[in-house]
């Protein structure tokens, strides 16, 4: 389960730079264990604070510069297990990542490939066959989310695709 994604190094001491992808910031907390992306170990967290809208963190095993910048663009995860319940209909972004999204007439749209935060609600990225398709992650567009067979089921709004 991700709850962050690695940005960039900051400092020469091997910090990173984290984006979170979770609601409960006590993840980072000095103490916790997280798994970085292709590693089968954890690694404690051993210093972070907050820092312009990120999270600057200190891994151990991570001593310079060199090692943090490496690690751009991997994510931090945690067990499936550790993670906090969600209220129904409620989902974490890597069990929608990948979905299959069509129109509630059946018309497939692409594959949910990103998720941007934009204040006001989330935004899907969807990559299809016509291209990138952003769906607002809404009640009156988002109808159906099927993680057993991988299918997102959507209402699109007048004016959200234009294929003509």
């Amino acid at each position: 389960m991700a709850v962050g994604r690695i940005v960039g190094a900051h400092g020469i001491r091997g910090e990173i730079k984290v984006k979170q992808l979770t609601d409960f910031p006590e993840r980072f907390a000095p103490g916790s264990l997280l798994y970085l992306e292709e590693e089968t170990f954890q690694r404690e967290v051993l210093a972070s604070r907050p820092h312009k809208g990120m999270m600057l963190i200190r891994l151990s095993g991570l001593n310079d510069r060199n090692a943090a910048e490496r690690l751009r663009g991997k994510h931090l995860f945690i067990a499936r297990e550790e993670a906090m319940d969600l209220d129904e209909d409620e989902y974490y972004e890597d069990e929608l990542v990948g979905l299959q999204v069509e129109s509630i007439e059946g018309v497939f749209l692409g594959e949910l490939t990103e998720i941007i935060w934009t204040g006001a609600n989330e935004v899907y990225i969807v990559q299809g066959p016509k291209g990138e398709v952003l769906i607002p992650a809404i009640a009156q567009v988002v109808q159906e989310v099927d993680l057993e067979s991988g299918v997102m089921r959507v209402t699109l709004l007048p004016g959200l695709v234009d294929w003509d």
